[in-house]
């Protein structure tokens, strides 16, 4: 048996690539890369804006498959298209993300022409007694 588990149901968006969209590994839930994209895992093209919190909220539904929420979260990794998005990113990330803030990495210029945003994250599930 895997130390791991997969974490994957049918509120969670599905992927003709080869990842899950989580692992979990004890209290650690690895939550991959999440896009722009609908239940079936096709790319939706929108204003950055829209990419993004599509993109959380993917990340939202995968947590939730798991039991978590996004204050579960402990580390996320952005990938912001453009430099000029930047200040709307960090407006945006402090609608969904509260105090005290995740540990966070934010990489600019590194997705290509067909995503505008992408984030995973790292959460903790709470102990239980």
């Amino acid at each position: 048996m895997k130390p791991f588990q997969a974490i994957q149901n049918p509120d969670t968006p599905v992927s003709h690539l080869p990842f899950s969209p989580a692992i979990q590994v004890g209290q650690f839930v690895f939550v991959s890369g999440q896009a722009s994209v609908d239940e079936t895992g096709k790319i939706v093209e929108d204003t950055f804006a829209g990419e993004m919190r599509r993109s959380l909220d993917n990340v939202r539904k995968v947590l939730a498959a798991a039991g978590l929420s996004l204050d579960d979260v402990v580390q996320t990794r952005n990938y912001v298209g453009e430099q000029k998005d930047l200040q709307e990113f960090n407006q945006i990330y402090a609608e969904y993300f509260q105090k005290p803030y995740p540990a966070r990495t934010t990489l600019i210029g590194c997705l290509g022409t067909l995503l505008k945003y992408e984030i995973d994250v790292v959460a903790v599930a709470p102990r239980i007694a």
